[in-house]
């Protein structure tokens, strides 16, 4: 397929966009940061998942300098939930690099946004294009699908430059979003609606009735199985919470005790030698549930164990490590999904014990 249809694509993406497109709440605005906001949520996050946390984070937050000035616990206590916590810590430090060199402004400049914390090609593009009204490409897998059935291409090096020729002058946000809602509505990795694409009768693909073969870009993660025994410690009636590292997996945030284990067996020493730092003599624990989660690539069975504490038990940790909580305040905390659901385990275990 040549340049020459790309008029014609062009046309029937665009008048299907404005048809059909979804209204969500970042379309609605043409604020750089909330934009910003927006893509950066969405990345490997499906609208779905976002849509509760967007304009909550933003009535939180609505500004550069407001973000800036947040203290980075509370910056993850509003992304509590939304997981990939880095983004929200790549936000934190890009609001301090546009306070410092931009005065608070999203750059117009590819390479000054490329600069920024957090934003890779992808973002810099969506916000380039749809932010700024530039002809900038924004490839993310949606479009990347779209463009590589279309011409029958998955070489990502052809795929670019496919993508950077057939954005137009005008309305290159629109079009780069229309190509994106087409891949997430109408053109998907399995089962694609081919009956109701406006590209159908330009598409490669489908004339020639054959798939392609997927890019680099678009290999799955090799999911790895994961036991992650998590222990509820329980005093006069609040639990333990302990500060994840600064680094690393769920980096900063509060979780309950827990130790992550390769195999699908695991032992109560494992479970000992976890809580062996802290100056504790728990009571026989009860295991009270399991459940499943999802963090990256870990698809995790996380066994739930109660330890109950001697009322009159004297227990001093550092602040700065261990917190103790109601379990009712826990979701006010900068907490990760994972302790989120053990908690509401705990709850119904009481709840169904009554």
């Amino acid at each position: 397929m040549s340049a020459k249809t790309f008029p014609i694509i062009r046309r029937k993406l665009l008048r299907w966009y404005d048809r059909n497109r979804r209204d969500l709440p970042w379309r609605q605005s043409r604020d750089p940061y909330a934009i910003w906001v927006s893509e950066t949520m969405l990345q490997q996050t499906q609208v779905k998942t976002v849509l509760p946390y967007y304009e909550k984070f933003l009535r939180a937050f609505p500004t550069v300098l407001a973000l800036n000035r947040a203290p980075l616990e509370r910056v993850l206590r509003a992304w509590s939930g939304l997981g990939y916590y880095r983004r929200a810590e790549n936000l934190k430090k890009a609001a301090r690099q546009l306070m410092k060199n931009h005065d608070g402004q999203l750059p117009r400049k590819y390479d000054q946004l490329r600069a920024l914390a957090g934003v890779g090609d992808y973002t810099a593009g969506a916000l380039l294009s749809i932010a700024f009204n530039q002809r900038y490409p924004a490839l993310d897998g949606n479009a990347r699908r779209v463009l590589g059935r279309n011409f029958l291409v998955a070489d990502e090096t052809k795929l670019r430059a496919i993508a950077c020729a057939i954005v137009p002058p005008s309305r290159p946000g629109d079009f780069n979003q229309a190509l994106m809602e087409l891949g997430a509505t109408l053109c998907l990795p399995k089962q694609p609606h081919c009956q109701r694409c406006p590209l159908a009768s330009v598409c490669a693909a489908k004339f020639r009735k054959r798939a392609i073969p997927s890019s680099k870009q678009q290999s799955q993660f090799r999911y790895k199985n994961v036991t992650w025994p998590i222990t509820i410690i329980r005093h006069q009636g609040k639990i333990l919470l302990r500060r994840r590292a600064s680094a690393g997996l769920l980096a900063r945030l509060w979780e309950l005790p827990g130790s992550e284990g390769m195999h699908a067996k695991f032992t109560m020493k494992q479970l000992r030698d976890e809580l062996e730092a802290l100056p504790l003599a728990p009571d026989r624990p009860r295991r009270i549930g399991e459940i499943r989660h999802s963090i990256t690539h870990r698809r995790i069975r996380a066994p739930i164990y109660l330890f109950e504490c001697p009322a009159g038990a004297k227990i001093s940790l550092a602040k700065n490590r261990w917190r103790w909580i109601a379990p009712s305040a826990v979701q006010r905390q900068a907490v990760s999904s994972l302790t989120t659901k053990a908690v509401r385990a705990l709850v119904q275990y009481e709840t169904s014990s009554l």
